[in-house]
């Protein structure tokens, strides 16, 4: 089981992606859907640091927030 905190660059069949409007910029959070289920998170200025593990249900969550607006108070 993959759990939070592993290093990201050691998750087997990891495949990281990120947005296409954060390319170039250096300033990315990178995903990746994980095999057994869940998707993992890193930095992408540390590729070897630590990966947070989240369900697929937290992920929702998430994105349901954020199309809700709820977090726009963080980068205002």
């Amino acid at each position: 089981m993959i759990r939070n905190g592993v290093r990201a660059d050691g998750i087997q069949g990891a495949v990281w992606r990120k947005a296409h409007s954060s390319i170039g910029n250096g300033n990315c959070v990178e995903v990746t859907k994980l095999p057994e289920g869940g998707v993992g998170m890193r930095n992408s200025r540390f590729p070897k640091g630590p990966a947070l593990i989240f369900t697929e249900g937290e992920v929702t969550a998430f994105f349901e927030a954020v199309r809700g607006k709820e977090f726009d108070y963080l980068i205002a």
